[in-house]
């Protein structure tokens, strides 16, 4: 153990405190700005660092670890450059609402207010993207700043930190205090709440379960099956929170997103009684806040929330309830059981519309290269429970969404912000995370391109996931925008791109295009058996620019 007296700089005191609060796992880029914190880790066998290819990257992987584990993913990236790459990661943290520290070196506090080499101001850059932003002024306070750091990323809303580390306090020595444990806290919901929900459920005739957010646990999402069964309920799920319910479950109904059924938005209109737990129900959940109005919604609404600041400030909810994700399960799950009779066909309904919508249509005659409908029900069929699905932003996704069937907690790797090139170095955080465990990743062609290099990460450090780019030759998504709103005028969307296998190949991956559907499941099984990073390019029909929608 580490005497506290005696002196050692401030690298390994920092370090020491990460120890402290149950860190496994630190993404970096290494930068000269943080040099002693390197040398710290080098002697902490018990954490693993990972070395990315990119800053964005070093931050979309402690997104990743963040959401799998509910423990603050650990970033550590250089001052100025290396700062505004990781942003991308701590904007994406942000919205959706991951627990997240970002460390960052700093110029000498000497050097401060002189425009330094590399100096940014944090506290202006980062304080509308982070929860919390502070630095670093005294190396006996190291241990005290890391302990609030972790209890304000994971507690109420869990959200990204961002901690500046000045290059003096790094190197100099000094002594610190103990390394302090941090205990989150998160709020409980109040007995008369509980009885109103209860009063309130019971006088409905067409209600729905809406879950999203984060701060589920898997006991958590237990208790949410056993009270969605113990009384008829539907569930649907918040915009890439699919994941938090079993979508083989008969009371599960969909999914509330983009490439949206338009049954189930007929239902949430038509719904006399929502239950939103957990989600703040933004604009890609209530489609533009046209499902469920703002500030007055014409459903009655309850609103189950973990900050408290969030309750009231779009919505004007029928009953507002501020609570943490596990606790309101549990209280949920001990209500008494109602008669769902009333609304028990409205449950069965909207289940048997959800199976048609997810359920691939038949191949258009018109339709060339690879039929994503096809690839989904293959992965779907094959891929076990446990399996991690990832993917970044792009028209692709809907794919995914719509066609994937979800089944355990923590297995749906998707951004809320909708940034690109998320999908594979989330995979291979959970990867690493799990290795026992399938990973695979979607990425479309302009998103696989934003972090490409990151499969010699993969490579470097034995984390075999299975990428799947989908090739189109466009920014899909913007095209079809394009086309919606300047037909027959597109520009700057289309994609000169590189050979993607000879690409992966280089990189250390296996690697096969395939051009036919039914070339698919032979492709995966071989990627799936290459025992290290592997990558399959699936060229598809650029004109099927969604499931449904196709350009002339």
């Amino acid at each position: 153990m580490q005497d506290i007296e005696a002196p050692r700089n401030g690298g390994r005191i920092l370090v020491e405190s990460l120890v402290k609060n149950g860190v496994e796992a630190v993404y970096c880029v290494p930068g000269e700005s943080y040099l002693p914190v390197l040398d710290a880790l080098r002697d902490e066998q018990g954490v693993r660092t990972v070395v990315t290819r990119h800053e964005g990257a070093a931050s979309y992987m402690a997104d990743a670890y963040g959401k799998l584990t509910g423990r603050p993913g650990i970033c550590f990236v250089t001052r100025g450059p290396g700062a505004t790459h990781a942003s991308n990661g701590v904007h994406t943290a942000m919205q959706d609402s991951t627990p997240m520290i970002l460390f960052i070196g700093q110029v000498e506090r000497g050097f401060l207010g002189r425009e330094a080499f590399q100096e940014v101001d944090y506290v202006r850059m980062f304080g509308g993207l982070a929860k919390w932003v502070t630095q670093i002024d005294s190396i006996e306070r190291i241990p005290e700043v890391v302990a609030r750091a972790f209890s304000v990323a994971m507690s109420g809303r869990p959200g990204p930190v961002v901690v500046a580390l000045p290059d003096d306090i790094l190197f100099s020595t000094g002594v610190a205090g103990p390394s302090v444990s941090a205990r989150p806290v998160q709020a409980a919901p109040a007995p008369a709440g509980m009885s109103e929900l209860h009063r309130l459920l019971s006088a409905a005739q067409r209600p729905l379960l809406v879950v999203g957010g984060s701060g589920w646990s898997a006991e958590a999402c237990q208790a949410l099956h056993r009270f969605a069964a113990a009384n008829a309920l539907p569930v649907a799920t918040a915009f890439r929170r699919q994941d938090l319910f079993d979508n083989d479950d008969p009371h599960y109904v969909g999914h509330l997103g983009f490439g949206l059924s338009p049954q189930l938005a007929e239902r949430v209109r038509d719904a006399d009684l929502i239950l939103a737990i957990g989600t703040r129900l933004g604009e890609v959940t209530s489609n533009g806040y046209s499902l469920i109005a703002s500030p007055q919604p014409a459903q009655t609404l309850i609103h189950v929330h973990a900050d408290p600041e969030e309750l009231g400030r779009v919505y004007h909810a029928r009953l507002p309830i501020n609570a943490g994700m596990q606790a309101f399960a549990r209280a949920l799950a001990e209500l008494p059981p109602l008669d769902g009779n009333a609304w028990r066909q409205w449950t069965h309904d909207a289940r048997a519309e959800y199976l048609a919508f997810s359920t691939p249509p038949a191949t258009s005659p018109e339709h060339r290269g690879v039929d994503m409908g096809k690839v989904m029900t293959h992965l779907r069929e094959v891929l076990p429970a446990d399996a991690i699905v990832s993917n970044g932003a792009g028209n692709y996704a809907v794919w995914v969404h719509r066609f994937y069937r979800y089944r355990r907690p923590a297995t749906e790797l998707a951004p809320t912000n909708g940034a690109m090139g998320y999908g594979l170095p989330a995979a291979i955080a959970a990867k690493l995370q799990h290795p026992e465990r399938q990973v695979v990743c979607f990425a479309g062609d302009g998103c696989f391109m934003m972090y490409p290099q990151e499969l010699a990460t993969a490579r470097q450090f034995g984390a075999a996931v299975v990428v799947i780019v989908v090739n189109n030759g466009m920014y899909g998504t913007i095209r079809m925008h394009q086309e919606r709103e300047y037909p027959s005028r597109p520009f700057a969307t289309d994609l000169q791109n590189p050979d993607f296998v000879a690409l992966a190949q280089a990189l250390g991956a296996h690697a096969e295009a395939v051009g036919r559907s039914e070339d698919f499941p032979a492709a995966f099984a071989r990627a799936t058996q290459a025992g290290r990073p592997a990558l399959i390019e699936l060229k598809v029909d650029p004109r099927q620019i969604t499931p449904q929608a196709r350009l002339a």
